[in-house]
């Protein structure tokens, strides 16, 4: 599932985003969204017991072109580091019931 690439990106967003929240009074933004509307999405894409995505985590992913500009990521070793999971993080495009008009590049 090359969907599940960009869910995995998705995921490493919001990892960065919860870090660079507590280092920064102002957030940056990622693939044009704010770091810390990413934040609702990492209680999914974390073990050892990751939650459903919640209806503002889909919603912020459903954005139009973010699951395509966060595949740039999918190879990150950042994810993992942040305590991402990325195969959950792949799951969440699915999960959301997201469309997948495009294919993300190996």
């Amino acid at each position: 599932m090359r969907i599940s690439s960009m869910v995995a990106l998705s995921i490493m967003a919001l990892t960065l985003v919860a870090v660079l929240h507590g280092c920064m009074a102002q957030l940056p933004s990622i693939c044009n969204v704010l770091v810390g509307d990413l934040l609702p999405c990492k209680p999914a894409v974390t073990l050892p017991n990751p939650l459903p995505p919640s209806e503002v985590c889909c919603s912020v992913l459903s954005k139009a072109g973010l699951l395509k500009c966060l595949c740039s990521f999918k190879d990150s070793p950042l994810l993992p580091s942040l305590g991402i999971d990325p195969d959950l993080a792949k799951q969440l495009p699915e999960k959301c019931h997201l469309p997948h008009p495009f294919e993300c590049l190996l």
